[in-house]
């Protein structure tokens, strides 16, 4: 078959494409950033509403997304939707900050957090375990099986759409069971009549939890401050709900994509949410607020199962997040090489990448990802380019849900077979909270804000080199032609 006549295959059920977002979504975070945010609001309550907030931004992102995903079912997702409502350029500036830092970084640093718990079982795969060193570089045994994790994933998805999606839709099952089990156990085994009420104590004031020495203390918060505290925390329960849109990048791929986008959308991000929720609330039955905020290394998974299954809590919960990662993973390699496909198709990424294989998969996307994810691996520095593009994430996300309101002015004769819900009020809500959050960090995490910045905007003399290679291109054929 020649390779323009390739197409891809319309493989992906309902099912599966609901367990793609709730897939990519679970990951780490629910067993870790609970600590980070009970430091900065220093409450039950606001620990809880962080989540519960988090969870609404989401679900509204995802129901307006629906009306986007049903005008463009196509390959691409979000690439796609900044592209057609703002300009190329727009569309670039998300595909080239995608590609650099936001989707391989997080494919780096869910695999090392993989290798990090299965060091757990395993203790010659840790980080400590450094197999050789050159000058100044260490290649620890961690990275290397976090690179061979993702070389893996890669591999499986290059057979084949179906591969990967029996991989994300059974390991996601998993997983959600796994949690929901964690959940019950810690309720039955694990509830402190105790804990509870103390943890209830001034649940609703703000304030900052510090530590010296055993001690633990609260520093009230106000003005400025308290908001910058809120958004500080907000970013830990976004991320861990991030990802959720990755679906879109896979449209082309999905039977009746103009229904079962959308659908997938609201009943992966819902069920996840409600999981998220009853995660937390669990904690707040089981450990103080103190030992969950200064949970060794923020472990407050690790803290949790503990003390419902004893000693064997720390392999319970090892075992539960090396099938949380493993799975995320295989969820953001199998989508994420679908949006360099479609940039390769615009000639705005290498011409390699618009390749599909004989099982109908961009395999060339999907390992040019692989390698630079890789490369993450080794720098040692993938979370920190993860908080670099928090500022940048959030911009785009409030452009593409304005470009909703851009598309109905601008093209209103398109096609729309579902209408983002709650329109004009909920997409109007999320762009609001979404810039403030921006600028919040703007204010109070500059050191990784601006280099965040910097990153993107970089992608603009890129875009130009880009068409002035395309330019040259098409004259060097017409000049080539008899």
């Amino acid at each position: 078959m020649a390779e323009a006549q390739r197409e891809f295959k319309r493989n992906v059920g309902l099912l599966d494409a609901t367990m793609v977002v709730a897939g990519s979504m679970i990951g780490s975070g629910i067993f870790i950033v609970s600590a980070e945010i009970a430091r900065n609001v220093g409450s039950a309550g606001l620990l809880l509403g962080m989540w519960v907030l988090a969870g609404v931004v989401t679900i509204i992102a995802a129901v307006s997304y629906g009306e986007l995903s049903a005008m463009f079912p196509k390959a691409g997702g979000m690439y796609v939707y900044l592209r057609e409502a703002y300009s190329p350029l727009v569309g670039f500036l998300y595909g080239w900050t995608f590609f650099t830092i936001i989707q391989t970084g997080t494919i780096a640093a869910v695999g090392v957090a993989f290798a990090k718990f299965t060091s757990y079982l395993v203790p010659g795969v840790g980080e400590d375990h450094i197999l050789f060193t050159v000058g100044g570089f260490h290649l620890a045994a961690s990275q290397l099986l976090s690179i061979g994790v993702i070389l893996l994933l890669t591999f499986v998805n290059t057979r084949g759409v179906r591969n990967g999606v029996v991989v994300q839709t059974s390991l996601t099952i998993i997983k959600i069971l796994s949690l929901v089990g964690l959940i019950g156990f810690g309720f039955w085994w694990g509830a402190d009549a105790a804990i509870w009420d103390a943890n209830w104590q001034d649940a609703w004031k703000l304030s900052s939890l510090v530590k010296d020495g055993d001690m633990a203390s609260h520093l009230p918060l106000a003005g400025l401050a308290a908001f910058g505290a809120v958004a500080i925390a907000m970013k830990g329960s976004l991320f861990s709900c991030d990802s959720w849109h990755n679906i879109s990048f896979i449209a082309g791929e999905v039977k009746n994509p103009q229904r079962n986008i959308g659908l997938s959308l609201v009943l992966g991000t819902v069920i996840v949410i409600v999981v998220y929720v009853l995660a937390n609330i669990m904690y707040l039955a089981v450990v103080p607020l103190q030992d969950i905020a200064f949970a060794k290394s923020d472990r407050i998974g690790v803290v949790a199962a503990e003390r419902i299954f004893g000693a064997s809590g720390t392999i319970v919960i090892a075992v539960m997040i090396m099938i949380s990662t493993f799975g995320c993973n295989n969820g953001l390699i199998m989508s994420g090489a679908r949006v360099y496909y479609t940039m390769a198709k615009d000639n705005l990424f290498f011409a390699q990448a618009k390749e599909l294989n004989e099982q109908g998969v961009p395999a060339n996307s999907l390992w040019m990802q692989a390698v630079w994810a890789s490369a993450l691996c080794l720098t040692g520095k993938y979370n920190e380019l993860l908080a670099l593009v928090i500022f940048g994430v959030l911009i785009f996300y409030a452009l593409t849900i304005f470009g909703i309101f851009r598309l109905r002015k601008s093209r209103p004769d398109l096609e729309r077979p579902y209408k983002a819900f709650g329109y004009p009020i909920l997409p109007a809500l999320y762009i609001a909270i979404a810039i403030a959050l921006a600028l919040l960090l703007l204010i109070f995490e500059t050191n990784f804000t601006l280099p965040g910045l910097a990153i993107i905007l970089l992608g603009i003399p890129v875009y130009f080199l880009m068409l002035r290679r395309n330019d040259q291109r098409v004259k060097m054929t017409s000049q080539a032609k008899p």
